[in-house]
């Protein structure tokens, strides 16, 4: 016998199984994934415990679900597309991206608070695909983008776009992650002013103008 459909289904075009991720998304969103219960589920969703069960093999599957449709909801919630190669000006791309990945982390790490302590959930999550950047993740989407400003001489042939974005990435996890972990500090979006100058970190480096120096020598030398 088919389980019994929640009544908020009844004459609707969802299926159980997504109305039951989508509940679950919810409180994902509220509260994150720590201390969730069968129960709390059952009742966001108005069903009984067990129905659950008719359609994941465990409460970790559709946590994963869940949290996989909360990202992507996140993310297309965002407006506007990511920058595309060739077009304005690779520091002003670079921007774009570091503070979009950062409003994404902003809004989307406290909903996975508590995971570390749930390895079969981490295991769950780890059979799906990442959710953002059209399936490559943020990480892979920013490098795909650096690579494709190489081909267009927009960058240096020697970058490495896997470095550049690995870079951004750990910026955002190190700025909200610290917000998340000391609420009484300041908050994950940092000022406009750090931006740029991770922005001019990431495109100029750290080491002087070796090159403009010995320029400038040679101009005092012939004077």
């Amino acid at each position: 016998m088919a389980p019994r459909r929640a009544a908020a289904l009844r004459g609707g075009e969802q299926s159980l199984r997504e109305h039951l991720i989508a509940a679950a998304g919810r409180l994902v969103a509220r509260r994150g994934v720590a201390g969730l219960t069968v129960r709390d589920i059952a009742r966001e969703a108005g069903v009984a415990d067990g129905v659950l069960y008719n359609h994941f093999a465990d409460k970790e599957e559709l946590l994963a679900a869940a949290l996989h449709a909360h990202v992507r909801s996140v993310e297309a919630a965002r407006e506007g597309a990511a920058p595309r190669p060739g077009e304005a000006t690779v520091e002003a791309n670079l921007r774009e991206y570091l503070d979009r990945a950062l409003a994404l982390h902003a809004a989307i790490l406290p909903a996975f608070a508590g995971l570390t302590t749930q390895p079969k959930l981490l295991a769950r999550l780890g059979e799906l695909s990442t959710p953002l950047g059209g399936g490559h993740g943020l990480r892979g989407e920013l490098a795909g983008y650096v690579a494709a400003e190489q081909r267009l001489g927009r960058v240096a042939p020697a970058v490495r776009p896997e470095a550049v974005a690995t870079l951004v990435v750990g910026v955002c996890h190190d700025l909200v992650l610290g917000g998340l972990l000391d609420p009484a500090g300041p908050p994950p979006q940092p000022a406009p002013d750090l931006v740029d100058a991770l922005v001019t970190t990431l495109l100029h480096g750290v080491l002087p103008d070796r090159g403009g120096a010995q320029r400038s020598r040679g101009s005092t030398s012939r004077s």
